[in-house]
């Protein structure tokens, strides 16, 4: 079991900090204050504090015991490395000497309660690097078996998708699993391709992501906390004239470039069962989700339970719950995403993911 160290670094826009500059409907909308990856669009550093504030350091989060530790995937010095956020939130601490030129995927494999406490040491006394300083990448890059997904999760959703795509408004007796593909998964901070000639239907979706730490099968509801890892945040980028085309959603769901993730992992002690957290999204600045993972039809244990019924869960799978109304799709008439656009997801507890549309 991981040590809570009870810290609760000040963010400076959003709900939680109550600045009046920034209304909680609203997040600052601008140039990315992130340094983002020689491959991407540069983008531009406002100030620390920005730093800090984007990548989603978030004193609404509810803790209940365990640890608050953020894991990262990053860049320094043109290497990519594994980090911890440090306790204040204003840096990253190095855990290249504890796992050298390994993967995210890597160390949440061979994870253990003494590499915890190894990690928790590190933080503590590590050398720090200012968050101004790193490329903050997704924390899992390449998912092993790309992204399971769960479809129709939300009622209000319900609505949106039989109006635009399949015309069922029922809520579905069984949860509606798929598949997405992820060519590399880009971080907060990094470059949604636009698909500019095969499509003007790029959408955005904010969902909670679980992280599988411990492989089962046939894994009962009441273990499934025992399996988690931790959780992040997806915008599952959705293609929808693709969509609609095809029966199945696979190939409208597996562009190159839709599955943007971060800003980096919060470990399952910080955010305990049952998950209430407020999800959010912004386009431009204008929300335009809104609700809390409390409305999910089937809750994170029967999601577990249920997909592990004679299917290997590994360590790594990403698991994304489903996504509120809101999404550009259900509107009339439909707003979909266009070049230039900033997105901004937002999860109670983990932060901010934020991407533009090349």
């Amino acid at each position: 079991m991981i040590r809570i160290l009870r810290t609760r670094p000040q963010p400076l826009t959003g709900k939680a900090c109550k600045d009046p500059a920034f209304p909680e409907h609203q997040v600052p909308f601008g140039k990315s204050p992130f340094r983002v990856a020689p491959h991407l669009k540069s983008g531009s550093i406002s100030s620390k504090s920005a730093i800090i504030d984007c990548i989603g350091i978030d004193t609404s989060a509810i803790f209940k015991g365990g640890v608050i530790m953020r894991l990262a995937t990053y860049v320094y010095n043109d290497k990519e490395q594994l980090g911890v956020v440090s306790e204040n939130g204003d840096s990253m601490v190095s855990l290249d000497g504890l796992c050298p030129n390994s993967s995210m995927a890597e160390l949440i494999r061979n994870f253990s309660p003494e590499m915890a406490e190894k990690i928790e040491a590190i933080r503590a006394e590590g050398e720090t690097i200012p968050l101004i300083k790193i490329v903050l990448d997704s924390p899992l890059p390449n998912p092993p078996r790309g992204i399971i997904c769960l479809g129709k999760n939300y009622r209000d959703h319900i609505k949106e998708v039989a109006k635009a795509i399949d015309g069922e408004s029922e809520v579905p007796e069984f949860p509606i699993y798929f598949s997405k593909l992820v060519d590399r998964s880009v971080g907060t901070g990094g470059i949604i391709p636009s698909h500019e000639g095969l499509t003007d239907c790029l959408d955005y979706e904010v969902e909670l992501a679980v992280i599988i730490g411990k492989a089962g099968r046939d894994i009962p509801r009441d273990q499934v906390e025992e399996h988690i890892f931790g959780y992040t945040i997806i915008n599952d980028i959705s293609v929808r004239d693709v969509q609609r085309k095809h029966l199945q959603w696979f190939r409208g769901k597996s562009f190159d470039g839709s599955s943007p993730m971060g800003p980096f992992i919060v470990t399952k002690e910080e955010l305990k069962f049952p998950l209430e957290l407020d999800i959010k999204a912004f386009v431009n600045g204008e929300m335009r989700q809104d609700s809390n993972t409390r409305e999910l039809i089937y809750d994170i244990p029967r999601i577990i339970s249920e997909f592990s019924m004679g299917i290997t869960l590994k360590p790594g799978d990403v698991i994304a719950t489903g996504t509120p109304a809101g999404v550009g799709m259900g509107f009339t008439p439909p707003r979909y995403l266009k070049s230039g656009d900033q997105v901004d997801c937002y999860i109670e507890g983990i932060g901010y993911l934020r991407n533009t549309v090349g």
